[in-house]
C-alpha cells in the first residue's frame, strides 16, 4: 500500500506546484484540440455526404441509360418481329394466289 500513496504523494505536490499560466496553456491546448477534432468531424462528414452523392447519381445514370437501353432494344425486336410477321403474310398470301390459280388451270 505504501508503493501506492509515496507516487500518488508526488503526483499531487506536482500538479500543486503547476502555475496558473501552465493550468491556463493546458486548458486553452485542450480546447484546440476540441476545436480540431469538431472541424475535422465536419470535414469529414462534408466528404462523406459528397462521395455519396457522387456515388448515388451515377448510379442513377446508370440505370437511366440501361433503361434507354432496354427500350431500344425492345423497339428494334417488336419493329424486326413486325417486318418477318409482314413478309410471313405476304409470301403466305402469294402461295395462296398461286395454289387458286393452279386450281382454276
Amino acid at each position: 500500500m505504501k508503493k501506492l500513496i509515496v507516487p500518488a504523494l508526488v503526483a499531487a505536490a506536482a500538479l500543486s506546484a503547476c502555475s496558473q499560466n501552465a493550468r491556463n496553456e493546458t486548458s486553452e491546448a485542450a480546447g484546440a484540440v476540441g476545436a480540431d477534432v469538431e472541424a475535422t468531424t465536419r470535414n469529414a462528414t462534408g466528404d462523406v455526404d459528397a462521395a455519396t452523392d457522387r456515388a448515388l447519381n451515377g448510379a442513377e445514370r446508370s440505370l437511366d441509360n440501361a433503361g434507354t437501353a432496354i427500350d431500344r432494344s425492345a423497339d428494334r425486336a417488336g419493329d424486326a418481329i413486325g417486318n418477318a410477321a409482314d413478309r410471313a403474310a405476304d409470301t403466305t398470301g402469294a402461295a395462296l394466289e398461286n395454289a387458286g390459280q393452279k386450281l382454276r388451270d
